[in-house]
């Protein structure tokens, strides 16, 4: 009697365990299971690597897991980065001090002063006025979208940041909320900064990377491309590539059940628009001016781009004086998405003090240098190839061009083209960076921020088609408008 029982509860405990198995097996889906192999494969893959030590393996995996992390799961960005951050620190391929640092990082400073400027105009009224301009002369949601794009293409002439053109539009773009449905807002949440990103490569004072890669070539080579040479190879390739863009957002994320009218809004909004600006208006738009004169002229007061936009920011806050108040200005901040940007930065500068992207550098080039006798299409395709996908592995615009383009100026000396053509191409083929949110911090501005925001998912959709696209674009202008311009290798 006393075996039998002894059986049953065996039985009993094996069924228990059994069901325990079966329960955890459904309740993990199918992406579960799949995002869990993929990093089990990276892992393998990682750990079989003889040239990277313990630290650049564990940061390459944790930079890995982010990426699959932030676009295959709702997990939130943040939590996934900080996460990863303690997990590199837990590891010890990196002290604590990294956690804390990140925190200090140039562009969360630069994010925190951007939300406080973009609550000042929205506040003044002038992110409404500008709306209902552009309303006002529409008629219908296409043309919407055209003036926005316009007036955001224009924007790169006079506004060398990106975060900042992001900051400006980002008011604007909620103020369109009640024309547009929720679906077609995180449509506009893509448009805007893939817009600010496209137009950057139109003028020289575009981006920073810009800058030091002529500075190095200058340096390196003895060469240089002035400004109004850069308009003329830079313009008409931004309108192509930035009309491109456009048309494949619309046509894959455009929701296709929605009306196109834009209903008894314009008479309204004419009479708005064309009002007189108020106190406060006017008081914004002075603040901005003297911000953009900031901005254009770093090099000569030597104040980077973060510390004049807190100083924007500041001056915008000023008690009696300012535009808003210290309250909200400070409620403005998406802090979510200022602790995310910290952690996520920093796992990208861990890539580069760990030696991962060193490694990454030196097996691409040693690749490259197989290729000393081959035809020019080839040359030009594995510079754009090299310099279109290092979003992909190097988050900051900046580091990029600090670390490929001596590289790539070296390659150019050791099989004989011209270095201006090889820094030209690679500084417009690094300014495509729209496949995930970290690799720019426009897109990191409309990320997650709340009121309107976007999937990272729709990034790669996108960008699966427009890079190939953009690298297109690029060859058929070395070969016909570039080269009748004065370009060549």
């Amino acid at each position: 009697m006393i075996t039998r029982m002894v059986k049953y509860r065996q039985r009993h405990r094996q069924r228990h365990r059994h069901n325990q198995i079966s329960h955890l097996i459904n309740a993990l889906s199918t992406k579960s299971l799949v995002i869990v192999s993929v990093h089990v494969l990276f892992s393998v893959f990682i750990v079989l690597m003889d040239d990277l030590d313990n630290r650049a393996k564990i940061a390459l995996f944790a930079f890995l897991s982010a990426m699959i992390l932030w676009i295959t799961t709702k997990i939130p960005a943040g939590f996934v980065a900080i996460g990863l951050l303690v997990f590199i620190v837990l590891m010890k391929a990196e002290e604590a001090e990294l956690l804390y640092h990140s925190l200090s990082e140039e562009v969360v400073w630069l994010m925190i002063g951007s939300f406080v400027i973009g609550e000042a105009v929205k506040q003044s009224g002038l992110a409404e006025r500008f709306s209902r301009f552009i309303l006002s002369r529409s008629t219908n949601k296409n043309s919407v979208l055209f003036g926005i794009a316009s007036g955001l293409l224009v924007s790169a002439f006079f506004i060398p940041s990106t975060s900042g053109r992001a900051a400006l539009s980002m008011p604007i773009i909620k103020q369109l909320n009640k024309t547009f449905s929720a679906n077609e807002q995180s449509v506009l949440a893509i448009i805007a900064p893939v817009v600010i990103l496209m137009s950057t490569s139109a003028t020289l004072i575009g981006a920073g990377s810009h800058l030091i890669g002529i500075g190095l070539l200058e340096s390196t080579a003895g060469q240089s491309i002035s400004y109004f040479q850069w308009l003329i190879w830079g313009v008409p390739f931004t309108l192509v590539v930035t009309l491109l863009a456009c048309i494949i957002i619309k046509w894959m994320l455009w929701p296709k059940d929605v009306s196109k009218g834009i209903e008894n809004v314009r008479a309204n909004e004419t009479v708005v628009s064309n009002q007189p600006m108020n106190g406060k208006e006017v008081k914004t738009v002075a603040l901005i001016s003297i911000m953009i004169i900031g901005w254009v002229t770093e090099s000569i007061h030597g104040y980077d781009l973060a510390f004049i936009t807190i100083l924007g920011a500041l001056l915008f806050m000023l008690p009696n004086y300012g535009v808003i108040t210290w309250k909200q200005g400070v409620k403005s901040v998406s802090w979510n998405l200022i602790l995310f940007v910290a952690a996520a930065t920093a796992l990208g500068k861990v890539l580069v003090d760990t030696g991962v992207v060193s490694w990454m550098e030196k097996e691409m080039f040693s690749v490259l240098h197989l290729f000393v006798n081959a035809p020019e299409w080839l040359l030009v395709l594995i510079i754009l190839i090299v310099a279109v996908t290092s979003h992909l592995y190097i988050t900051s615009h900046t580091t990029r061009a600090v670390v490929f383009i001596p590289s790539l100026l070296l390659f150019s000396e050791t099989i004989g083209i011209n270095p201006s053509t090889v820094v030209f191409l690679s500084l417009i083929g690094m300014n495509y960076c729209i496949t995930v949110p970290v690799s720019s911090k426009a897109l990191l501005l409309f990320y997650e921020e709340g009121e309107i925001s976007y999937d990272a998912k729709h990034l790669v959709k996108i960008s699966v088609i427009l890079m190939p696209l953009y690298i297109l674009t690029m060859i058929i202008f070395y070969y016909s408008y570039w080269q009748w311009t004065g370009m060549s290798l």
